[in-house]
């Protein structure tokens, strides 16, 4: 959080930080990481991903609202077809995960950097 930080940055920090553990948590699963997978090579409908994951198609529906509603997956209507629904990858909704990511590598160096100091100034 920011020190000293007007209210509505702590706010856009904490919706940012929500969809970033909304992220975390739809692949803290194996499937739904495979689906993120699959989905990275090109869109794919239910029944294929449930297919190849030899899941049934409740449970990849189930798998698939979640990553929706975590903004990995997006999906639209297929013109010819609007009973079939076509899924692909969001990449944006990754970018607030890595912002993170770095910030979080750019602490523990420095925090590494600190400690080293520290070891390298004691007597032996």
């Amino acid at each position: 959080m920011p020190r000293g930080g007007h209210t509505l940055d702590i706010i856009l920090e904490i919706i940012n930080y929500s969809a970033i553990v909304d992220v975390f948590d739809a692949l803290a699963d194996p499937t739904r990481r495979r689906v993120v997978q699959l989905l990275g090579t090109r869109p794919h409908r239910a029944g294929e991903l449930a297919q190849v994951t030899g899941m049934s198609q409740p449970a990849m529906s189930r798998h698939l609202k979640i990553l929706l509603t975590s903004g990995l997956v997006e999906d639209e209507r297929v013109p010819e077809d609007a009973r079939v629904r076509l899924f692909k990858l969001q990449p944006e909704s990754l970018v607030a995960v890595q912002a993170f990511l770095d910030q979080l590598q750019a602490e523990w160096r420095a925090q590494l950097r600190s400690f080293k100091r520290h070891v390298e100034r004691r007597p032996r």
